[in-house]
């Protein structure tokens, strides 16, 4: 029998028909959260905390590498000495007063808009891995093939709200180009909104160029369409490469997570409350400055959170300190009234195994608790974030929307028809096909397709397949399955021509000769 581009048998088209059919891949809204939030800090200690990270801004001041920055800052009244930028507290209220607490996604495909900010969130797959698990289970260099079927993916799973960028790095084109055709694949393979690279300001600038290619200079000026990642040096550093990248997105109104990059106990004090001070003080200075760029600019209070093993050095994940340094970062968001991101389901196990379910498990619960916004890294990430795992990708996507059903709340829009069913059964009966049963089932619980739930006898019958295994098998059908939401042919010309004069322009050392 032949084998199809992804690595599975050909099924008849009459199949593969069937199957489509029958598998919904709408894209779910933005979850509207409706739990409780978990909020372990009161008033007194929202407000200590906040006093703390603004006598960090004012004494000790943070570093911006970057005579750019500098410069503005000392336009704004902040007080500059040599790289060190102090911050009034009241300058620093001032500017991240005028960051919007929400606003809207806007993707080509309208139907996949997202509204974001306050009680909406949206779930974003992993980014940056240097390896993946292919669908052999295999751990090697990715691809730019690689790289599209995960936008593939993205596209393909409901509770998945982006595309992201580089899922995994493609090692097959040089790194100066990167950028250009991680960027073109995030626009092609999905309609789906989708973040734009930002390892340098002038690829920052590529992307913002690709996006108004995309959606047109004009829209970018009063709607979101990409969103740009800026990590911060902890302690209490920016650089030129990052603030250059920061610049190029607000200059053209589009959101910017402003990210600390926290190793509690490595670059942050070896205690729980003193670190969110001090990540605290750095997301402000970087949420401030992108307003000393551009009043109105949409920005995110961003983070990069872990612990580090005080018996290897190495990050840990799924700790109950992350989970607690996730609520608290959540109070002081809402606090400064400006949306925020976090990290999720990550795990530090090399293999898609009981650990990174563990982890993975308890970083989504704690994230959906503490109210975060821009999801990130929500699919794929393993030991460490050094691979993305194919098969753990499409089980984390069911997982996020196993946690967005939960973070919708109870309903109640059948509460009288289902009390009615009691009175209609009643003693000793069953409900199974019962009317109310009959229309509500599909919607009343939640039915994993990846978790299995037949009895030992069955689940033998079957093969004993485990989940890594029918995780991988489901990877395949959605691949083959995939229907590309195609470019309308002049932009789609446009962007190529686009990426191939950038390619002549920029060195390419370590390139191959290629054609687009």
């Amino acid at each position: 029998m032949s084998v199809d581009a992804v690595g599975t048998t050909r099924r008849g088209r009459g199949a593969r028909k069937a199957i489509r059919q029958q598998r919904d891949v709408t894209m779910l809204p933005a979850l509207k959260r409706r739990l409780p939030l978990c909020e372990p800090m009161d008033a007194q200690q929202v407000a200590r905390i906040d006093a703390a990270s603004m006598a960090i801004l004012e004494d000790v001041g943070v570093v911006f590498r970057d005579p750019i920055a500098l410069d503005d800052w000392r336009r704004a009244g902040a007080d500059v000495r040599g790289e060190t930028v102090h911050l009034d507290r009241g300058l620093v209220r001032e500017l991240i007063a005028t960051i919007p607490a929400s606003f809207t996604y806007h993707a080509r495909n309208p139907d996949n808009d997202l509204p974001f900010g306050n009680d909406h969130s949206i779930f974003v797959p992993m980014t940056g891995a240097p390896y993946l698990r292919d669908l052999d289970d295999v751990r090697r260099n990715p691809t730019l093939d690689d790289l599209a079927n995960f936008h593939k993916l993205s596209h393909m799973l409901p509770a998945i709200h982006s595309s992201a960028h580089h899922i995994v790095e493609p090692y097959d084109h040089a790194i100066s180009h990167r950028h250009l055709r991680i960027t073109y694949s995030s626009m092609k393979h999905s309609d789906k909104t989708f973040m734009g690279m930002t390892t340098s300001p002038k690829n920052a600038e590529d992307v913002i160029e690709m996006c108004a290619i995309l959606f047109g200079a004009e829209f970018m000026e009063t709607h979101a369409v990409v969103t740009g990642n800026c990590n911060g040096n902890s302690p209490l550093v920016w650089d030129e490469t990052m603030l250059g990248a920061m610049r190029a997105f607000s200059r053209r109104n589009q959101p910017v997570l402003c990210s600390p990059f926290v190793l509690g106990g490595a670059n942050t004090p070896a205690s729980v409350a003193p670190t969110v001070a001090q990540l605290n003080a750095e997301a402000l200075s970087a949420l401030a400055y992108t307003q000393v760029v551009r009043k109105g600019a949409p920005a995110i209070y961003g983070h990069y959170l872990s612990t580090v093993s005080m018996k290897s050095g190495a990050p840990m994940a799924g700790t109950p300190e992350i989970s607690l340094m996730n609520y608290m970062i959540g109070q002081m968001a809402r606090h400064y009234d400006v949306p925020w991101r976090s990290s999720n389901t990550l795990g530090g196990a090399k293999t898609f195994d009981a650990q990174a379910g563990y982890e993975s498990a308890t970083t989504l619960m704690a994230v959906l608790h503490a109210g975060c916004n821009y999801i990130w890294h929500s699919a794929g990430w393993n030991e460490a974030g050094m691979h993305c795992s194919m098969a753990k990708f499409v089980v984390d996507a069911e997982q996020c929307a196993m946690g967005y059903r939960m973070a919708e709340g109870i309903r109640w829009d059948d509460f009288d028809e289902a009390l009615a069913a009691v009175r209609d059964v009643g003693p000793g009966g069953h409900y199974l096909g019962h009317p109310h049963t009959l229309e509500n089932f599909q919607r009343a619980f939640f039915m994993p397709e990846l978790f299995d739930n037949n009895s030992i006898e069955q689940w033998q019958a079957e093969g004993s397949v485990e989940i890594n295994a029918r995780a991988l098998q489901r990877c395949r059908d959605l691949l083959n399955e995939y229907q590309e939401p195609r470019l309308e042919p002049g932009t789609d010309e446009a962007l190529r021509a686009y990426i191939a004069r950038r390619e002549r322009e920029i060195p390419a050392m370590d390139a191959l000769n290629q054609e687009f």
